[in-house]
């Protein structure tokens, strides 16, 4: 199932180390054509594959329609959590006394939940615990409390947090996920008693994104299959995670390793999955595949397989310039009339397998005006490997584009070999025959 990858981090944005403004393109289209294959059907409302490290969406289904993301919420609390950490405002070993509404949530066993007892103190750690791997719902709203001294305002928090993404389909009520009926009218004010969280599978793949890339030692507890909250006390509880892709589990894939589940009456069952495969990592997600708990692991594991083994690394410069028409250019006050240039550097980019896929690399070329002039010559003397330029490569094949602004990947282009300056006569003939040229152009 599994095959050999090649991790690459691509080069976002247009240049680097050049003024954009002080550029000017030459755009060269260029396309490779293979055979296409088609991304699976997956039974859900909505779903999406990312590639983290490029950004790019595999597979989606419905990836902006908004629906229930349950408690896929608690991912947000998770950031949130971190941020605090690492401003100094919390500590792993803080307190934290459990208010009668943390409680009261705790007390009920038809939602996910461990005891907790009013007025007594938790740790941090023992209570995000409890969230990240048994999706506590007293805990979490005990650590928003503390965090914010309310849940509303934690909710607040949240929304400021989400808009700061750039995400702005989400509507957020509380910090677990619930339904509003479940919350004994604990509810966010001007909300009704059947709001739920709702955003759609892409902002749900930024957020995941987010936390991953600020603070990848979320997965530190994200991973863990099985833990015993309070152990040897009369509060003791079997954690087993609800991911049950972690290893050990019922529907265990190699390499998962996170993220979040979650399951209501409106929302479904949902699921945030993230794995990493030979250097690769992925992120999915899954919204309302359904009552059946298991379908939504079904179906992360038949993304998991396309965004694995149907898309690789691959070397778009090898055969670059036979993919437009490749110009050498003219050289001026030179020994060489011309002059020919290549990428500085092999340049990989994420792309579907050329025995399964049609895709498109189109290439444009932008001089650096202090060395090519508008007319698009260059001026001897120079050496080789000297860098006169940025080869743009764009993948255009993909359909659902970049979880965030599309994306263009760069190698400078440089000389492929030396040219020395001509001669003073030779200078001075070139002046002649360039007057002569003009004046009987005249005519």
């Amino acid at each position: 199932m599994f095959s050999e990858k090649i991790k690459m981090n691509i080069k976002k944005g247009l240049l680097a180390g050049v003024s954009s403004t002080a550029l000017f393109a030459t755009l060269l289209p260029g396309t490779i054509n293979t055979v296409e294959a088609s991304a699976p059907d997956i039974e859900s409302k909505a779903s999406i594959t990312v590639d983290f490290e490029t950004g790019q969406i595999l597979q989606g289904e419905a990836i902006d329609e908004p629906l229930g993301i349950a408690s896929m919420t608690k991912m947000l609390v998770e950031y949130i959590v971190f941020e605090e950490i690492e401003a100094g405002n919390l500590a792993w070993d803080e307190e934290i006394t459990i208010s009668d509404h943390a409680y009261e949530i705790s007390q009920n066993y038809v939602l996910s939940n461990v005891p907790l007892r009013a007025g007594d103190t938790y740790t941090l750690e023992e209570l995000y615990e409890a969230m990240a791997i048994y999706s506590a719902n007293g805990a979490t709203i005990a650590i928003a409390e503390h965090i914010a001294g309310s849940e509303p305002a934690f909710v607040d928090r949240m929304i400021e947090t989400v808009e700061s993404f750039g995400i702005t389909d989400a509507q957020l009520y509380n910090s677990t996920g619930l339904n509003n009926e479940d919350l004994n009218e604990n509810v966010y004010p001007g909300s009704s008693a059947t709001d739920e969280n709702t955003m759609s599978a892409r902002s749900s793949a930024i957020i995941a994104d987010r936390i991953l890339t600020d603070y990848p030692e979320v997965l530190e507890v994200a991973s863990i299959p099985r833990k015993t909250f309070r152990p040897d006390t009369v509060d003791e509880v079997e954690m087993t995670n609800w991911n049950w892709m972690l290893e050990g589990l019922i529907a265990e894939r190699p390499n998962v390793d996170g993220l979040k589940t979650g399951t209501t009456l409106q929302a479904g069952a949902t699921f945030t999955g993230t794995a990493e495969e030979d250097g690769r990592r992925l992120i999915t997600v899954v919204l309302n595949s359904g009552d059946d708990k298991m379908t939504r692991f079904v179906e992360t594991d038949k993304m998991l397989d396309f965004g694995f083994d149907e898309w690789e690394m691959q070397n778009v410069t090898d055969q670059w310039a036979e993919n437009f028409e490749y110009e050498p250019l003219t050289v001026t006050n030179g020994q060489e009339d011309t002059v020919n240039y290549e990428p500085s550097e092999a340049l990989e980019m994420l792309i579907q397998r050329e025995d399964n896929v049609e895709e498109e690399v189109s290439y444009s070329v932008v001089w650096d005006p202090d060395i090519v002039n508008e007319d698009g010559t260059i001026a001897a003397p120079f050496d080789e490997g000297m860098e006169i330029g940025e080869l743009v490569v764009e993948y255009t094949g993909n359909e659902h584009g970049y979880l965030g602004e599309d994306q263009m990947s760069s190698v400078p282009l440089v000389t492929s070999e030396p040219v020395a300056k001509s001669g003073i006569f030779s200078q001075a003939w070139s002046w002649v025959a360039g007057i002569f040229d003009s004046f009987a152009s005249r005519f």
